[in-house]
C-alpha cells in the first residue's frame, strides 16, 4: 500500500496545444488485480504524445476521447520505482525499478499501470535512459524487424536525428548493416559518433543513387513514395514509420498510397504501425546496460516544466529525446 493520497500530475480537459496543460493534484489510485503503482522518475515524451495532447490527426479521437482525452495526462515512456502491487501481480516487489511504455499518465509524480506493460531497469542505466528506450526504441527495433535488416544491407535512414532516428542508426549498425542517415546538419556530429557510415543533409534526397539501398526507413513522412522506391534496388525494402501530416486520416493515405505503388514489383512498400512490447524494451534496456546501445537525450526538463518539455517536442528538431525528470527524494504529496 501506498502511503501517500494526492499527487501533481498535468492534466488536460480538451485538446490543444502545450497551454492546455495545467497543474492539477489528483488522488493517487491503488493499484487493482494485475496493477501496480509507479513512483514516476523519469518520462520521456514522444510525437505521439503531442499528437494526442493536440487530438490530431482527428481520426485518433475514435479511440482517444470524441471531444476531450480519456487520459488527461500525456506521457507514455516511463521509468520509476514500484510503491504498491495489486493481487496477483508475480516477479515484483515493492521497490523494484522498472520501465515501460503506458497508456499514457506518465507527466505525474505516481502512475497506475497493468504490471505485464513494464520490465526491470538493470542496476547501471539511469531513470533517464531507461525512459528514453521503450517507444522510440522499440519502434526503431520493429522497422528494422520488419525490413528484415542483416548484415551488409545498405540502410538509408530519413529522420535520423530524431528520437527513433538515433535508435535506429544504433541499432542498424549492430546487425552489420551499412548504414546512410539522412537529417539536419546539426545532427551529423551525433550520428557519426552514434556509427552512421555516411551522413547526408535531408535536402540532398534528390542527389542519392537510384537502385543502390536494400533497405529504406522512413521516419519523416514526407518524402514522396515514388522517388523513395527508385533509391531501393530490385528486392528492396521501404518501411514507413512515420505517414505525413493528415489532419484528418494521419499516416492511413500515404500508407495507401505505398502498397498501390508496390503492387507487382520487386521493391516493396512495408507499413508499420509499431506497438508497445515489453520483450524488445527489456532487450533494448539489456543493449544500453551492456554500453551497446546509447539514448541520446537532448533535453531533461523538470516536472514543474512539463508545458515547456511538450512545447519542445511540439515544435520537433531535437536531436534525440526530451525527457521529463521528477525529484525522487521527495513524497509525491509535497514534490512539485
Amino acid at each position: 500500500m501506498t502511503t501517500t493520497t494526492t499527487m501533481i500530475a498535468w492534466t488536460q480537459a480538451a485538446y490543444g496545444g502545450p497551454e492546455t496543460v495545467t497543474r492539477n493534484e489528483l488522488p493517487v489510485i491503488e493499484p487493482g488485480p494485475g496493477q501496480i503503482l509507479i513512483d514516476v522518475a523519469a518520462t520521456a515524451l514522444n510525437s505521439a504524445d503531442v499528437r494526442l495532447m493536440r487530438g490530431e490527426p482527428l481520426l485518433v479521437r475514435l479511440g482517444f476521447g470524441l471531444s476531450r482525452p480519456k487520459q488527461p495526462v500525456q506521457g507514455r515512456d516511463v521509468a520509476g520505482r514500484v510503491t504498491a502491487l495489486g493481487d496477483g501481480v508475480t516477479g515484483l516487489s515493492l521497490g523494484d525499478r522498472v520501465a515501460g511504455e503506458l497508456d499514457g499518465g506518465g507527466l505525474a509524480q505516481a502512475v497506475l499501470t497493468e504490471a505485464a506493460k513494464v520490465v526491470a531497469i538493470p542496476d547501471n542505466v539511469s531513470d533517464v535512459d531507461a525512459a528514453a528506450v521503450p517507444l522510440a526504441g522499440g519502434t526503431a527495433w520493429q522497422a528494422l524487424e520488419a525490413a528484415a535488416v542483416s548484415a551488409d544491407c545498405r540502410v538509408l535512414i530519413l529522420g535520423a536525428g530524431g528520437g527513433v532516428g538515433t535508435f535506429a542508426v544504433q541499432l542498424a549498425k549492430l546487425r552489420g548493416a551499412r548504414v546512410h542517415a539522412l537529417s539536419r546538419p546539426e545532427a551529423f556530429d551525433a550520428l557519426t559518433r552514434l556509427g552512421a557510415d555516411e551522413v547526408s543533409d535531408r535536402a540532398e534526397l534528390g542527389t542519392l543513387p537510384r537502385d543502390h539501398y536494400d533497405v529504406i526507413i522512413d521516419l519523416g513522412g514526407v518524402a514522396p513514395l515514388r522517388s523513395l522506391l527508385q533509391l531501393l534496388r530490385d528486392g528492396g525494402r521501404l518501411v514507413s514509420v512515420a505517414g505525413g501530416e493528415a489532419h484528418v486520416f494521419g499516416p492511413l493515405g500515404r500508407m495507401l498510397r505505398g502498397v498501390v505503388l508496390s503492387i507487382g514489383r520487386s521493391r516493396k512498400f512495408v507499413p508499420l504501425m509499431a506497438t508497445a512490447k515489453p520483450e524488445i524494451t527489456r532487450s533494448l534496456l539489456e543493449l544500453v546496460a551492456s554500453g551497446r546501445l546509447t539514448p541520446l537525450v537532448a533535453a531533461t526538463l523538470p516536472l514543474a516544466q512539463a508545458p515547456q518539455a511538450l512545447a519542445l517536442v511540439d515544435r520537433g528538431g531535437q536531436i534525440g529525446k526530451v525527457v521529463v525528470a521528477v525529484d525522487r527524494g521527495v513524497p509525491p504529496s509535497s514534490r512539485a
